[in-house]
């Protein structure tokens, strides 16, 4: 089988159970379906394999770390008024950006996409940025695992028989 048709298969069959465990389980714990799909993306985006996965996992974990700092940050900034959030921003962004210097930190657009999803966490639920942190953490985790079972699922499809 092809393997672009194979991936198709084993990505649309394994997502039914992990949007559903998503959008019933898991969701009373605050995890959520958009972050695992970001950590599912973010796991072909650097390269798939175990080494994908990990890299996923890093740098997203990372950068929902940094986005909880900044959020915890910007409240004790408040003498700067409205550019606190800008400032602490900034602050993580350019963390984010000097951590590269780690290999596993290297992909600064996966450490991007973990501080957004933990902000958007923040401010789509009202949650505090720690109280965010483990249902973002969990929600990377998983997407990477998926991810890596996909393309496990899909490369047995497309072997030859």
């Amino acid at each position: 089988m092809p393997f672009l048709i194979a991936m198709a298969i084993s990505i649309g069959v394994i997502a039914v159970p992990v949007i559903w465990a998503f959008l019933d389980p898991l969701a009373p714990f605050n995890f959520q379906i958009w972050q695992c799909f970001l950590a599912w993306g973010c796991f072909y985006a650097c390269g798939g394999k175990a080494a994908g996965a990990r890299a996923t996992i890093i740098g997203m974990s990372f950068g929902a770390v940094v986005g909880a700092l900044v959020v915890i940050s910007a409240s004790h900034l408040e003498v700067l008024g409205k550019l606190a959030v800008p400032i602490a921003g900034a602050i993580g962004a350019a963390v984010i950006v000097l951590a590269a210097h780690f290999p596993s930190l290297s992909a600064i657009p996966v450490s991007v996409y973990g501080f957004a999803a933990i902000a958007a966490l923040v401010l789509l639920k009202g949650l505090h940025p720690l109280e965010a942190l483990v249902p973002t953490v969990g929600a990377i985790v998983v997407g990477a695992l998926v991810g890596w079972t996909s393309e496990r699922v899909g490369t047995i499809l497309a072997r030859p028989t």
